[in-house]
This record gives C-alpha cells, sequence and structure tokens, in this order.
C-alpha cells in the first residue's frame, strides 16, 4: 500500500488545533516512523513494534477528517505505549491497551480540540474502548457529520427507519432488518437471502411503492 512520510511540520495539516505539539512529543521520544497512507478499507490505521534497529512504525489513513484521523492515532499510539511496557505480555486489545489508550483520551479531551459532540460521545471509549472502529457506532455517526466530502444521498444504515429499502454502491436493493447484536440483518429483495450490515453502512434510500 503506497504511503508518504511526512515532515513534522505537514503533519499539522492532518491534525485539530492544539494537538499537534503533544503529537509530536510523542512521536519525537518514541522515535516514531509515521506514516500517511492512502485509504484502506480494512483499517484506519496500523502499528508495528521497533524491531532490532528499527523505530516504533505506525501509518494511519489521510483521507479521515481531523478529529479521526488524531483518535486513530491515539489508538495506535495506545498500542505503543502498551509495548514498551509489557512487550509480548499483553493481548493486543487488553486491559492494559485500554488503559493506555483510554488515558490518552482524557488528556487530549482535557486539551479541548474536540467539539462538543466528539468529546461526549468519546465519553464511552473513555470507560470501555472498543477493539475497533466498529465497535464504536455512536462515536463514528458524530465523526462522520465532520468529513469534508459528504455523498449526497447516503446516510447509515443505523439512521434508516425500520423495513426501509436501500441500495448499495453496487447497486443491489435490501430491506433493512432487525439488529442482531452488533449488526442489521437485512434482505436482499432479488434472491431473498439474508445479509448483515455494520450499522455504520453508508448506503442510498429508496422510496419503495406496490
Amino acid at each position: 500500500m503506497p504511503v508518504t512520510e511526512h515532515p513534522m511540520q505537514a503533519l499539522a495539516g492532518y491534525l485539530p488545533d492544539g494537538s499537534f505539539e503533544p503529537v509530536v512529543q510523542y512521536i519525537h521520544y518514541y522515535k516514531v516512523h509515521l506514516t500517511v497512507s492512502r485509504k484502506r478499507k480494512s483499517v484506519l490505521g496500523d502499528y508495528r513494534h521497533a524491531g532490532l534497529g528499527s523505530n516504533h512504525k505506525i501509518s494511519v489513513n489521510g483521507n479521515l477528517n481531523k478529529y479521526e484521523f488524531l483518535i486513530t492515532l491515539l489508538h495506535e499510539l495506545a498500542h505503543l505505549l502498551t509495548f514498551e511496557q509489557y512487550k509480548y505480555r499483553a493481548e493486543a486489545h487488553g486491559k492494559e491497551w485500554k488503559n493506555n489508550y483510554s488515558r490518552l483520551l482524557v488528556d487530549f479531551v482535557q486539551r479541548k480540540v474536540f467539539p462538543a459532540d466528539v468529546e461526549q460521545a468519546l465519553q464511552k471509549s473513555i470507560i470501555n474502548p472498543a477493539a475497533t472502529a466498529n465497535g464504536e457506532t455512536e462515536l463514528l455517526l458524530v465523526l462522520r457529520k465532520y468529513n469534508d466530502n459528504q455523498r449526497e444521498g447516503y446516510t447509515s444504515i443505523e439512521q434508516l427507519p425500520d423495513n426501509a429499502f436501500f441500495t448499495t454502491e453496487n447497486g443491489r436493493l435490501f430491506q433493512k432488518g432487525s439488529k442482531r447484536r452488533k449488526r442489521y440483518e437485512c434482505t436482499e429483495i432479488k434472491t431473498g437471502l439474508k445479509y448483515t450490515f455494520s450499522p455504520v453502512s453508508e448506503v442510498k434510500f429508496v422510496s419503495v411503492t406496490n
């Protein structure tokens, strides 16, 4: 996956006001090799621990809005801090990582770098962080409001009315069903087959008349 190395000053363009200096302090202190990646569907960020003769490596998707970029970077920095403290003795998203991530979020929330609605949505993450972005439905829905490029006509499945019809990017038509644990079970109209969707999946509402 192509990535771009960014001088520290250029990094400021990806971050909210007031967050650049404390972020750079972490990067310099732990000698982090930070890259900004092109959009990746499966992950927003990635951390690779320092090996023999190499630096810690963190990558973050460059298409994220400033608040999501910072939150993703803090998620990966929490992995770094956990590795520094416990090496291989801690689970990837275990209590040690959760404690470090929570402390980082508290620190940056106290710096008032987030809008009020993002700050409020982060409170749940501070109490019990989720291992992946998809586990933070409320937070992701709030963060999406700050995206520069809003897709006209698209909304999240979570925000659709019950039993609403919608199409996906490839044009397939579905009807929204019940929520099963964390995902919605939806029926494809053409085949009658059922598929599950994340609550934050972006789809296009369709008005179907008999």
